[in-house]
């Protein structure tokens, strides 16, 4: 006999799904169910959640609020962590909904979307900052928190008719979550961070809110957008305050606000560019614009408009490591150590080195430092520093390879 259910929601849909949050692991939800947990009855956990999504009594779970540091120190960000089967269950919606989404979203914007990265907006950003003399830097207050559920829901229905898909969306936009110390707390508004459909639910809002807005107004006024974080390029102070004043305007209407003082006008000095302003930097994704010097191809100086790594992002960087403890690793070789975080300084480079990668020496060099302590704890022989730092120099000139730094040339 032949199961009937009233939404059309394939197994293999469902399989699809888990295998991606698999692949993507993450914390445990409420429930405490981590992915080994949930693959221990794996057959059994996909099929219940299948029967549930297809019959339409699918109820997401409450997440868990984590309460996780901003970069640099400046106050905290919730994320939401949904349980392992509402992963699933979002990701199925996710595969669904992102083939409808995706070929009408605005090229200009960036996150978290197929074949973009956060590098092509800084390089992109990089271009415009050249031609165009000021910046609008736009932060949204609270964005995640403060989305308008039936603005929300009126965007997604732009694109879908899917009973299932406006079912599911909606109840996961209402679901409930549960504070640090247990508390429930409702929602009527925001989508949460850190769950699996949220970041395409933004990009949908904001491309109705902010992208398409901007394209049918301002079709000659380009910008960056990465999620919530935006970057408007204008000709003149003037322009650019007549284009914060309408994006203002325009936020208001979609219940959202420009934070008053995180959104600034910011004027992209360089040789060719004359007095001052209030603002002459702004932050992008990890990267700092300001004058910086630089290097023509016939090797004479100049001074441009440039990004490099963020005082904030090299901070959190060191923090982290910090937190390795590499000195107090005298049980490990040397090739332990690369071996152990090699990955994550490769990641450091490949990102914060694309872009004036000489920005980045100071803290390859806090690394050396601490690799010269280490060196100083392990041998008796090396315990007085110039000789530790000239074993390791040794080293690095022979094996270059041995640390992603190594091999572009910031060695002890």
């Amino acid at each position: 006999m032949t199961e009937t259910k009233p939404f059309c929601i394939s197994k293999q849909a469902v399989w699809d799904a888990w295998k991606l949050v698999r692949a993507n692991q993450g914390a445990c939800g409420v429930d405490g169910q981590s992915i080994a947990d949930f693959e221990k009855n794996l057959k059994g956990n996909l099929y219940k959640l299948w029967n549930r999504m297809s019959s339409g009594s699918y109820l997401p779970p409450p997440v868990r609020l984590v309460n996780i540091p901003k970069s640099g120190g400046g106050g905290e960000r919730t994320l939401g962590i949904p349980t392992v089967a509402d992963r699933v269950a979002q990701m199925v919606a996710k595969l669904y909904l992102e083939p409808l989404v995706e070929p009408i979203f605005h090229n200009d914007s960036y996150g978290y979307r197929p074949g973009k990265s956060a590098l092509d907006a800084v390089g992109q950003a990089r271009q415009r900052c050249w031609r165009n003399d000021w910046v609008l830097d736009l932060d949204i207050k609270g964005f995640f928190d403060n989305i308008d559920h039936s603005l929300m829901m009126h965007a997604v229905r732009k694109h879908t008719d899917c009973p299932w898909l406006l079912l599911y969306i909606e109840r996961w936009l209402k679901a409930s979550a549960i504070d640090s110390e247990g508390h429930m707390v409702c929602r009527d508004r925001g989508t949460p961070q850190g769950g699996v459909v949220s970041p395409l639910l933004a990009n949908i809002f904001l491309h109705h809110v902010f992208d398409q807005w901007m394209a049918e107004q301002f079709p000659h006024i380009p910008f960056e957008r990465y999620a919530d974080d935006i970057v408007v390029h204008c000709k003149s102070k003037a322009q650019s305050q007549f284009i914060r004043q309408k994006i203002e305007e325009r936020l208001k209407t979609c219940k959202l606000a420009a934070h008053p003082e995180k959104t600034k006008i910011v004027y992209c000095k360089d040789e060719d560019r004359c007095g001052n302003h209030e603002h002459e930097s702004f932050d992008f994704l990890g990267y700092t614009f300001r004058p910086r010097c630089a290097k023509n191809r016939r090797g004479k100086f100049f001074v441009s408009f440039l990004p490099a790594i963020s005082n904030k992002a090299a901070k959190s960087v060191r923090a982290e490591m910090r937190s390795w403890r590499v000195p107090l690793r005298s049980d490990k070789s040397l090739e332990d150590i690369a071996r152990m975080f090699r990955a994550q300084l490769s990641g450091w480079l490949a990102y914060y080195g694309k872009f004036y990668p000489s920005g980045l020496y100071p803290t390859w060099r806090t690394f050396n430092r601490r690799l010269v302590r280490w060196a100083q704890k392990k041998y008796k022989r090396y315990r007085h520093q110039r000789k530790a730092t000239h074993w390791l120099r040794r080293i690095a000139r022979r094996e270059p390879q041995l640390f992603p730094h190594w091999k572009i040339g910031v060695i002890p």
